[in-house]
């Protein structure tokens, strides 16, 4: 059973390997706890294939990749506070690239992580380029990307 239940901030895990895997559509009531906190996203079997780095069998670490009429967007990454700064973002990210290498991928990055997702090969394109399912997802910053803080971005299809 998966526990949703996270370290607290400065425990370590001594000896203890993380595992990083795609989540079961019955796991993802676990994403959706630790997910609560962040603009309460929840995790869709018909549509999402959601991602987990877990540690001693506690989610540390998520994201999602969501099929949307003409593409798939990548979001809901998130890493808890108490778990932030240790490698788990990177680890869940690897897989869902690797996961979800044979479809290009489309996402809008919050700004300051722009380097980060740069690093799994995401490049930064207009927000025309998006399509028009994912483009509708940010209708309410009406075209001020800056101002919203965050980038549209483009990975091609193929491995790391």
């Amino acid at each position: 059973m998966i526990t949703a239940v996270l370290p607290e901030s400065g425990t370590k895990a001594v000896g203890i390997r993380p595992e990083v895997r795609e989540l079961t559509s019955a796991e993802f009531s676990a994403a959706d706890e630790v997910w609560r906190d962040y603009h309460g996203t929840i995790g869709d079997p018909a549509r999402d294939r959601v991602f987990a780095t877990f540690l001693a069998g506690q989610i540390v670490s998520l994201a999602r990749c969501r099929r949307h009429p003409g593409g798939l967007e990548v979001d809901g990454v998130f890493t808890p506070e108490g778990c932030r700064n240790k490698g788990y973002a990177r680890t869940t990210m690897a897989a869902l690239v690797v996961a979800c290498h044979n479809d290009d991928l489309y996402m809008y990055a919050v700004e300051s992580l722009a380097g980060f997702y740069a690093e799994f090969r995401f490049v930064s394109i207009p927000e025309r380029d998006l399509p028009p399912g994912i483009r509708e997802r940010y209708t309410w910053a009406a075209g001020n990307m800056e101002g919203a803080e965050v980038r549209p971005m483009f990975r091609r299809a193929g491995l790391l």
